[in-house]
Parts: C-alpha cells; sequence; structure tokens
C-alpha cells in the first residue's frame, strides 16, 4: 500500500458511525441497504448476483466506534459488493478492512486471491485497491475497518496475505490463528448485542492478535532468508523504540547505533514498511496519550504531564499534533472520553 503513516494529515481513525446504523436495525431493502453500506464503509456497487433476487434481498447493517476502529455487523441474503477502480477515484482514504464471517458464507477476491469463508474464517483487504464480496446465501459477517497506520506489521508481509483465508477450525486454525478468529468472533457477537462500550483498548487487542497471524501465517509460507530478517529487526526496531518512546531526546541516529546499522539503512527498513522513522515514533507516542487520556484513573494527571511522560516535551507542539491525528485537542478528548 502506498500509505505512509509519517504523513500527519490523516486522522488515524475510522469515520464515525452514522447514528441511523443504530444495531439490530431493521431489515432494509436492496436499495437504502446499498446506501447505508457506501455510507458506513467507502464507495461501493452493489448488485444482486442474480434473478430476481434485488427484488427479494433483505438486509440489515449495524455499527458502533471502538477507538479508532468502525466495527460493523452487516448481514443479508445473496448479494455482492465490489470497489472498482472508479469507486477508488471518488475517494481513496486508506483503510484496512477485516472481515469475518460469522454465519453463512462468502467470498473476498482481491490482489488475483479469492478467500472462500465459513463461520469462523476471516480475511484481510485493502481500500485503496479494487476488490468484491459475494455472497450467494444468507450471512452475518462482522467488519473491522481502519486506518493502515493502525496494524503494526509489514506492507510485504500484509500486501501478500490480502483475500487469503483465516481459518475458524481444523489444522489451519491452530497457534495465534486459532486465537485470532476465536476473539474476532466473540467481539463480532458482542457488537451484534450492543454490550460494547467505546474501548479503545478492545480494538488494540484486535491489532495485536491480527498481527501476530499474518506474522504466523508469512513465516509458515515459507519467506525468503532475507525477508525474514528483515522483519525480525523491524520488530526489534520496534521493541527498542516502544521501551524509550518516554525518552524526549530518542532520535534516529541513536535508534540505527543500538541495533548496529547505519541510519540509510534503517530508513531504508521503515521505507519498506510504507513509514518513516520519525514519523512511527510520533504515531507511537500519540496513541499511548491517547490511551491516558481516555484512563479515569489518570483523571487527576495533567494533560502537560501526560504530554511529557511520553516524549511531548512542547505542551503547544503536543496539541497542535494530537489534534492533527484526531481531530480534537487533548483537552476535548479527554472530556469526550469521561463524560457520563
Amino acid at each position: 500500500m502506498d500509505t505512509s503513516s509519517g504523513r500527519t494529515s490523516r486522522r488515524l481513525e475510522a469515520p464515525a458511525a452514522p447514528t441511523l446504523a443504530a444495531a439490530r436495525a431493521p431489515l432494509q431493502p436492496l436499495g437504502p441497504w446499498a446506501d447505508a453500506v457506501t455510507r458506513s464503509f467507502v464507495p461501493l456497487i452493489t448488485h444482486a448476483p442474480w434473478g430476481d433476487a434485488a427484488e427479494r434481498f433483505r438486509g440489515r447493517l449495524s455499527a458502533q466506534q471502538l477507538g479508532g476502529t468502525r466495527a460493523s455487523i452487516v448481514a443479508g441474503s445473496s448479494v455482492g459488493v465490489a470497489r472498482t477502480p472508479r469507486e477508488i477515484a471518488r475517494e481513496n482514504p486508506g483503510y484496512i478492512k477485516v472481515g469475518v464471517q460469522l454465519g453463512g458464507s462468502g467470498v473476498i477476491t482481491q490482489d488475483g486471491r479469492d478467500a472462500v469463508l465459513r463461520a469462523g474464517d476471516f480475511a484481510v483487504y485493502d481500500t485503496t485497491r479494487p476488490y468484491a464480496l459475494r455472497f450467494d446465501e444468507p450471512f452475518r459477517m462482522f467488519v473491522l475497518m481502519f486506518p493502515i497506520e493502525a496494524l503494526h506489521v509489514d506492507r510485504g508481509v500484509l500486501r501478500a496475505h490480502t483475500a487469503t483465508r483465516f481459518g475458524g477450525g481444523g489444522a489451519t486454525a491452530a497457534g495465534v490463528e486459532g486465537l485470532a478468529s476465536g476473539f474476532l468472533c466473540a467481539l463480532g457477537d458482542a457488537v451484534d448485542r450492543e454490550i460494547l462500550a467505546d474501548r479503545l483498548s478492545i480494538s488494540d487487542a484486535a491489532f495485536d492478535l491480527l498481527v501476530a497471524a499474518l506474522t504466523e501465517r508469512a513465516d509458515a509460507d515459507g519467506e525468503g532468508a532475507a525477508s525474514a530478517q528483515r522483519r525480525v529487526l523491524s520488530t526489534r526496531v520496534d521493541a527498542f523504540i516502544a521501551a524509550h518512546l518516554g525518552d524526549p531526546h530518542l532520535s534516529v541516529p541513536d535508534i540505527a547505533r543500538a541495533h548496529h546499522i547505519s541510519v540509510r539503512a534503517l530508513q531504508k527498513l521503515f521505507e519498506g514498511r510504507g513509514e518513516t522513522v520519525s514519523g512511527w515514533i510520533r504515531q507511537r507516542r500519540l496513541e499511548q496519550t491517547r490511551r491516558d487520556l481516555a484512563n479515569a484513573a489518570l483523571v487527576d494527571r495533567s494533560i502537560a504531564a501526560i504530554g511529557a511522560s511520553w516524549g511531548f516535551t512542547d505542551a503547544a507542539a503536543f496539541s497542535r499534533a494530537f489534534k492533527n491525528a484526531y481531530g480534537l485537542t487533548p483537552r476535548e478528548y479527554r472530556a469526550a472520553g469521561l463524560r457520563p
């Protein structure tokens, strides 16, 4: 994907869920349902797969926010949706979507691959490139949508595994893949039953499991030694940065020196991920301040102190960076999160 988390112009969250897409929404005919799908996600083409299916179609869509992630339940009878180059040209915000099959079956197509999903299976797909979903029978799917920057995984690994089935049962669901499937299905059921509050920690847990599942699959697919070495180095660098986020003097040369590589080699490592080193550090710091501002246990801690604890020594610069990323100042974000 061509997006870069070094860019600060994009807010690191999916757009807020429309209020009209309430959980357990009433069944709708194809036209209104298709409109709701486009409003909730990105511009899409919707069609009935055959015959009089359009007249007989009934479906529902419900959505809520989990941190910066849009969590939706999409259900209906036989239908197909597609994102073509024309729709991408209309609006191309750069999201990743995860489709979790909760009932029935479906097919997700992207990058020359078809993922045939049954209950418990999931697949990842990218809104910046054409894709299609087809459901030939009544279905229920849980969909997570979030900016690419939120998923801390090598871009090459991600692109190599779009429209790839991650199984919900059998031998292929062993290890982290099985854990991810179980968690995502449980999360989808909770969203469908409207029993979850907006919690950033829940979406963070989903991201961690998705990254682990993608990495585990990349290992199983036998990626080349050089690619594996880059990924190991990338993981070590990420861990080093995470351990030193609170150090306001953390610098690119420091990180390169700690890993016995040149500054240029470090920069190339991040370029391969579609990121910059400084952009990655800024993003991780903002994520940590966002978490602390939403934590009721830290309500007595000043905003300036929270920023400083994650390397933002200039309170005004911290406030500007936070608003640029999330659309609210730190004070506004804290007030919104702590409001009863």
